[in-house]
């Protein structure tokens, strides 16, 4: 296994380029030295257990699916141990077209990371957001249990998305950036 170099794991998968575009613009505004960039398509998910730091991301496809290189590596993540680590989590959805499904594969992920035993941080407000359902939301309904990104009807309201969550996640990481 290759030894990380920086003390951060940003796991994705991107069919459309929109989730490896946000993974990348994650690594910009928090610093290339504090993140190794892993495509799940091209990297063995094992990987995610040698980082203390861990920031996965995912699209939702169609009606509430997981991306396909994320549906590949599913059962070999469930077998991972993550204890001791935090992830953050990022997904990308369309809320106007899916507003029954907006960000479930964001929920599906959450749910994985934590039976893997990491702690999540990370939440974002749903304040704002139109949809009718979604698998994405904490218990309460309140946020999403990671960064809800709509590159398809909300493109433009997500660099500032992303500055206030990168902001967010390395003061709950405990990292300075």
């Amino acid at each position: 296994m290759q030894t990380p170099l920086a003390p951060i794991g940003l796991f994705y998968g991107s069919s459309t380029c929109y989730t490896e575009m946000a993974a990348e613009k994650i690594r910009d505004r928090i610093g290339a030295e504090w993140i190794d960039l892993h495509n799940v398509a091209d990297s063995d998910i094992a990987l995610a257990e040698q980082y203390d730091f861990l920031i996965f991301g995912i699209p939702t496809w169609d009606y509430g699916e997981l991306q396909e290189d994320w549906e590949n590596v599913w059962d070999e993540l469930a077998q991972l141990d993550l204890s001791g680590k935090t992830a953050a989590l990022y997904g990308l959805g369309d809320q106007a077209g899916y507003p029954q499904w907006f960000q479930d594969a964001l929920g599906y992920l959450h749910a994985q990371v934590r039976a893997c035993g990491a702690r999540t941080v990370g939440h974002w407000p749903a304040e704002g957001y139109t949809f009718e359902a979604s698998k994405g939301l904490t218990e309460d309904g309140t946020h999403f249990v990671g960064l809800a990104l709509d590159e398809e009807s909300e493109f433009e309201k997500s660099d500032a998305r992303l500055d206030q969550w990168c902001t967010q996640i390395m003061r709950e990481f405990g990292l300075q950036s």
